[in-house]
């Protein structure tokens, strides 16, 4: 039982709880100080102070206090409470949930403890312990409709669909009237049933329930969509037909209704009576809608042969004429199909050759309206042999530079030239080339945000931050680095980290990814606010859909870029220990290196005294404060040197790849990189897994053979320790490799059989490598002949460039693959 207070100390008790809720931290600090002057020990006073101290970014002294305030009053849910509420500000769920059932043992019928911990549980996703929790809620209230309606929601999320819509049924039995139309909880709740009732598989029982909802339901278009798909899957196609022309009518570009539209008509595309049927439907719609571009576009898909070109070329024309500048984007699928973009390259280039009669009672071919389809065409061209299914750079310059000459000041053109000269390898041109572009419009975000990356890519760090800055808060605590980090800006922070690492930055390129990481912890903490928020407004599909999302979070793109980064830093400083040492680094560079890496260290050391003085002069003002005006922590590790410093690389690589193999498990770099520390770590199953994985998604990836070359190898050597059982499963499931045959004689084999194929020859001779140290000399003479390959790229010339370094060569020998490589790649700023 809490200690009793006096009648004066009560009331202000209540004002300490009052003033912590209205974030009046002074006003509370000093009556719970005017509390304890009296009553010294009081557990419930102690607690709200350390509450208090905690949201003042004092966890240290809160905690503290807390524990004291438990040994004083162990029997005072207000103290567990707030032991559990300090433990849920610093991420310790584990902890804060059994803090709060401590205080439901003590204050069973607590509503505020209760919520905390079912918002905890479905957190961290115990849905059964919220579906208790959730019932505990629903008895103290019933009244509450959002009670009932969390409890289904807990029932569904825990897979009980049946008894979710059962808990909703019961609540509508209790209403003695039906809710006004306008209400909007009522009508997300009714559709939530029916999407329940759908998940059930009774189709036919969620198209009626749906059907008494049409009219009085506020979401038209959810209901609307729903009728169609429903009467789809009951094969009632005419009124299905009908549903999908009333949703086109309401939203005719949208290509997910034309889709349901041909299914309902039962239209299949690869036979032939269909696609006349599909076409006449289309020209139906286009000649209803003047300006619909989807009922022009989505037939280029299924036509063929003559009426393929029949129909492209007006499509094209109109583009054209209209000067639309994502025409390219918008076709370029097509490229798939050879015998559509041969017509399309026919089409397009033969508007080049036709003549344009200027004052022709032909308006498009009137003035300003055959200017634009002169550029207009000369643009899409250029962009056709950009492409990499039609690429040829030589004949993407032409038309580029022709159209610079009719308009020299389009952000389009231009920014189609910097994407020219990325393709054939110039790096600082297309650098260039983009920020000139960006000039001619300093208002626009995107051909802002173009400049600062392909800045980055030229590992232009400075620049492209300062290019960031004309569009980002630079008062905040950080500047506009500090800014693109608080408003999560992946793309920029992931770009950042990998021209870090090119430049052998492992510091900051690994303080980079650590901040995409850190972005996705945010992320999934993010979603705590709305588990009572959504039930609270009623949005209650929005928020399970959100659940679902988040339980895939890590899934993103971006979090896969980023953690396959990280892992091949903490792979380089397991290898190579020195790494994390500049010193030891640079002593390892050519005297001209060695020149340039002192010049640019003395920079960055005059740039940190320069910040270091600036901050110790605002310090000195005021302390440093985040966008929200709440104090704001100094970073402590700015160049993430103690990141890469770890003892422990390898161990500390599994923070990045256990979520990456677990959420992005069909990723084969995921898989190559999981081989690669796997064998470093001498976990040979785990590796083997890997290797089984890459085998299934990709059997002809030539990093496999490498690594299976390696696993044997490693297999060999470590035979005689291997347990039984380990050995045994091992043998079973290893069969990339015979094991009768000799590896040299193995990789021998391969690389005959793939003497035409550059990735391939890499992996071979990384294995003879290995293998045998001393076939260095051939390995170099090999590598160099693969230059001669026709189908060589840009980016496998590179990488043979890093293979040389890799196996140490001669500064001979790679200026040698250098100049060999230049002769193919004359604008190749790699190899100048």
């Amino acid at each position: 039982m809490p200690q009793p207070l006096a009648s004066k100390e009560n009331s202000l008790f209540r004002s300490v709880v009052k003033n912590y809720e209205s974030k009046q931290y002074k006003k509370g600090l000093k009556a719970a100080e005017q509390i304890l002057r009296k009553h010294p020990n009081h557990g419930d006073t102690q607690a709200m102070k350390a509450l208090i101290l905690n949201s003042q970014g004092q966890a240290d002294e809160a905690f503290a206090l807390a524990k004291i305030a438990l040994k004083n009053d162990m029997r005072s849910h207000v103290c567990w409470h707030v032991y559990g509420l300090l433990y849920r500000s610093v991420k310790n769920y584990e902890e804060a949930i059994k803090a709060y059932k401590f205080a439901l043992k003590i204050e069973p019928d607590s509503n505020n403890i209760l919520r905390d911990l079912a918002l905890l549980q479905v957190q961290m996703r115990d849905y059964q312990g919220y579906i208790q929790s959730r019932t505990l809620m629903l008895k103290t209230r019933s009244q509450q409709r959002q009670n009932w309606t969390g409890l289904a929601v807990a029932y569904h999320l825990a897979g009980d669909l049946k008894e979710a819509e059962n808990i909703l049924v019961t609540y509508e039995g209790t209403l003695k009237s039906t809710p006004p139309k306008t209400d909007i909880e009522h009508s997300e709740a009714s559709l939530y049933k029916n999407t329940i009732i759908a998940e059930l598989g009774d189709v036919k029982r969620a198209l009626d329930h749906l059907e008494s909802l049409y009219k009085i339901n506020l979401d038209r278009t959810a209901v609307m969509e729903l009728r169609a798909e429903y009467l789809l899957k009951l094969e009632r196609y005419e009124e299905a037909e009908k549903a999908y022309r009333a949703l086109i009518d309401r939203n005719n570009e949208y290509r997910e209704y034309y889709d349901g539209l041909e299914r309902a008509m039962q239209l299949d595309r690869s036979s032939e009576e269909s696609r006349s049927k599909l076409k006449g439907l289309y020209e139906e719609y286009a000649a209803k809608f003047e300006r619909l571009d989807a009922a022009r576009r989505i037939p280029l898909d299924f036509l063929e042969g003559d009426e393929f070109k029949a129909a492209v070329d007006p499509y094209l024309r109109r583009m054209f004429n209209k000067g639309v500048p994502s025409t390219f984007p918008n076709i370029k699928a097509l490229y798939a199909d050879p015998s559509k973009k041969a017509t399309i390259e026919e089409l397009v280039t033969g508007y080049t050759s036709e003549k344009k009669v200027n004052g022709s009672a032909d308006a498009s071919t009137n003035g300003e309206v055959s200017e634009r389809f002169d550029q207009s065409v000369l643009y899409f061209l250029a962009q056709h042999y950009n492409y990499h299914l039609s690429r040829d750079l030589k004949k993407a310059t032409e038309y580029i530079d022709k159209a610079l000459e009719l308009n020299p000041k389009s952000v389009d053109y231009n920014m189609t030239k910097a994407r020219i000269w990325k393709h054939l390898g110039n790096t600082n041109k297309a650098t260039e080339t983009m920020e000139h572009a960006r000039q001619l419009d300093e208002k626009d975000r995107y051909i802002n945000t173009k400049s600062a990356k392909y800045q980055l890519r030229a590992d232009q760090n400075e620049a492209a931050l300062k290019t960031m800055s004309k569009f980002t808060r630079n008062e905040t605590h950080g500047g506009p680095l500090g800014d693109l980090h608080d408003m999560q800006c992946m793309w920029y922070i992931t770009e950042d980290g990998e021209s870090y690492l090119r430049q052998r930055n492992l510091g900051l390129a690994l303080k980079r990814f650590n901040s995409i990481y850190d972005i996705f912890d945010i992320w999934q903490d993010d979603q705590f606010d709305f588990h009572s928020f959504s039930l609270r407004k009623g949005q209650i599909r929005a928020y399970v859909d959100m659940i679902k999302w988040e339980d895939h979070l890590r899934q993103h793109p971006m979090f896969t870029r980023a953690a396959v980064s990280a892992v091949r830093i903490f792979i380089l400083l397991a290898d190579d220990p020195s790494l994390a040492n500049k010193k030891e680094n640079e002593e390892n560079l050519d005297p001209a290196e060695r020149k340039k890496a002192a010049k640019k260290a003395r920079k960055e050391q005059e740039k940190l005294e320069k910040e270091a003085a600036e901050k110790k002069a605002a310090a000195a003002k005021k302390p440093p404060t985040g966008a929200d005006g709440e104090p704001k922590k100094e970073d402590p590790d700015p160049k993430g040197e103690k990141l890469i410093q770890t003892k422990q690389p390898l161990e500390d690589a599994m923070k990045f790849l256990t979520p990456l193999l677990e959420f992005s498990p069909k990723n084969v770099e995921a898989q190559i990189l999981g081989f690669e520390v796997f064998i470093r770590r001498n976990k040979l199953l785990l590796a083997l897994k890997c290797l089984l994985a890459t085998t299934s998604l990709d059997p002809e990836n030539p990093t496999l053979h490498e690594q299976a070359i390696r696993f044997r190898h490693a297999l060999d050597n470590s035979a005689a320790s291997l347990p039984p059982k380990v050995s045994e499963v091992i043998t079973a499931q290893f069969t990339l490799i015979p094991a009768s045959q000799p590896l040299p004689a193995f990789n021998d084999a391969f690389l005959k059989s793939h003497s035409e194929s550059p990735p391939a020859l890499h992996a071979g001779l990384k294995a003879r490598y290995l293998l045998d140290p001393a076939s260095k000399a051939q390995n170099e003479k090999d590598l160099l002949a693969t230059l001669d390959l026709p189908d060589i790229s840009f980016e496998e010339a590179k990488k043979g460039l890093a293979l040389l370094a890799e196996w140490g060569s001669e500064k001979g020998v790679k200026d040698e693959y250098k100049e060999k490589a230049r002769g193919k790649w004359t604008e190749g700023g790699v190899f100048q």
